[in-house]
């Protein structure tokens, strides 16, 4: 069965609506993109979608309960749910560093959940 689906891509600043017609994991048709990274935005969107897993993580003896967090890649938008189970059950030891690795290679998509800011201990 054919499909059509509306697109706004993000590869570039202009965020043109792209329409893409397609079954399955096959692309028919692309129309609106002004640029190829359009192009290629569209197809992956459609046969293998991918994100920026943006969260938080438990901090223990930190200055603040929860310290952010994100994969140091795109991971497959299938994953996202499994991802969030793995990162939810994680509790971390107050101090961390921006970067640091708190999470290596989740689900094994390549990608490890680091810290996005500073965390201190508590201060008493």
């Amino acid at each position: 069965m054919i499909e059509t689906k509306t697109l706004t891509c993000v590869a570039c600043p202009k965020g043109c609506e792209v329409t893409v017609e397609y079954e399955g994991d096959e692309i028919i048709e692309i129309k609106g993109n002004a640029c190829p990274q359009g192009q290629s935005y569209a197809e992956e969107e459609i046969v293998a979608p991918t994100r920026i897993l943006p969260t938080t993580i438990r901090v223990k003896n930190g200055a603040l309960p929860l310290c952010p967090v994100k994969t140091t890649k795109q991971i497959p938008l299938e994953n996202m749910f499994e991802a969030m189970q793995i990162i939810g059950k994680k509790e971390i030891e107050a101090p961390v560093k921006m970067g640091e690795v708190l999470i290596e290679n989740i689900l094994d998509t390549g990608a490890d959940i680091v810290a996005t800011r500073d965390m201190p201990k508590e201060t008493y």
